[in-house]
């Protein structure tokens, strides 16, 4: 069964790997989550490739924040615009390469008949994704040149501040509730976006962003990677209002394989059942319907319970969620159909 895999930092652990000399996308490799052959071996048709800017080396430590809670949190900074846009510049060439040197085997989709005349022809779909919008100016002139490169999905905040707006820390136990909302600047984002149909990844965006986003977007809510709050309290997850939002949008939840997200003791433990992924995406599906729930791995870019493994692992978790009672049109909706659809949407084509 084809699988749309809502969020993946593969391209930054290949920047990083590949300058120390330790693996190829094209070649089966230990490292990592994801690389051609497994990606084809685990099924997967059709990724969100994310561009994302890591914290520069000499600026990692955050001062502390007060949320609504009271508790000090520690927060990362924000990165340097011009550190950020080259960073950014770096991933969509290393991108780029990839999809030249594979001939043919892989393709950066624009539209869902792109995507869809991959997946009928194995091409691995590569859908760009711009995680924190750092390396975009505030008259958004970069995200027309980003558009026209390819950029079609675009998170506003990683757990960070911009000029945009806030992203949610990592705590634990605490609620998304953690600061300010958008920005003027984010508030034209959003709007950006929207016209250009560009879709809206509100990952790691805090709540009251979220709800900024909820009451400018005409388009199809969409988290990529998260979790249901109401199972895993980590800053991170959703509330079930927010949930119940993305259902009303039409809109879809990638849920997440990162184990801190998914446990209700919020542990870093590898030792996490794939139930705990299939409990999250029955929870989503039960409160909102079958249409509105996905995958959203956060390969690469998380730790992943040991019974996944790596991409090669998704055969198993479909398994599992038939065991916990989906059918095959719910799996067929879960793994890609769902994805297709709120891309149609979005995109416009």
């Amino acid at each position: 069964m084809p699988v749309i895999d809502g969020h993946n930092d593969t391209l930054l652990n290949l920047y990083l790997v590949e300058r120390g000399g330790g693996r190829s996308f094209f070649h089966r490799s230990d490292i990592g989550h994801i690389d051609l052959p497994r990606a084809r071996q685990g099924g997967l048709a059709a990724g969100f490739f994310s561009l994302f800017v890591p914290q520069q080396a000499n600026n990692i430590q955050g001062g502390f924040d007060i949320t609504r809670s009271g508790k000090n949190i520690k927060v990362a900074p924000p990165v340097d615009f011009h550190y950020a846009r080259d960073m950014t510049h770096a991933l969509m060439a290393s991108l780029f390469r990839l999809v030249s040197i594979s001939g043919g085997q892989m393709k950066i989709v624009h539209n869902t008949d792109e995507l869809t005349a991959c997946m009928d022809t194995g091409t691995l779909a590569v859908i760009m994704h711009l995680e924190g919008a750092e390396a975009i100016d505030p008259r958004l002139e970069a995200l027309e040149v980003f558009y026209q490169a390819g950029l079609r999905s675009l998170g506003i905040t990683w757990s960070r501040p911009n000029i945009f707006g806030y992203g949610s820390p990592f705590i634990f136990p605490h609620s998304p509730d953690t600061g300010e909302g958008l920005t003027d600047y984010g508030k034209r984002l959003v709007k950006a976006c929207n016209e250009m149909n560009i879709m809206i990844d509100c990952a790691h965006l805090n709540e009251k962003g979220f709800w900024d986003v909820v009451s400018l977007s005409e388009s199809p809510l969409v988290v990529t990677h998260s979790g249901a709050h109401r199972l895993c309290q980590s800053s991170r997850n959703l509330t079930d209002s927010q949930i119940d939002a993305i259902g009303a949008s039409g809109g879809i939840i990638g849920v997440t394989f990162f184990v801190r997200d998914l446990r209700p003791d919020g542990r870093i433990d590898e030792n996490t059942s794939l139930k705990q992924i299939a409990e999250h995406i029955s929870y989503i599906a039960g409160r909102i319907g079958i249409d509105h729930v996905g995958f959203g791995s956060d390969f690469d870019g998380a730790r992943i319970p040991k019974d996944l493994g790596d991409v090669t692992g998704l055969p198993r978790l479909v398994a599992e969620l038939q065991n916990q009672g989906f059918d095959r049109e719910a799996l067929e909706k879960i793994t890609h159909k769902n994805w297709i659809r709120v891309l149609r949407n979005t995109w416009q084509n």
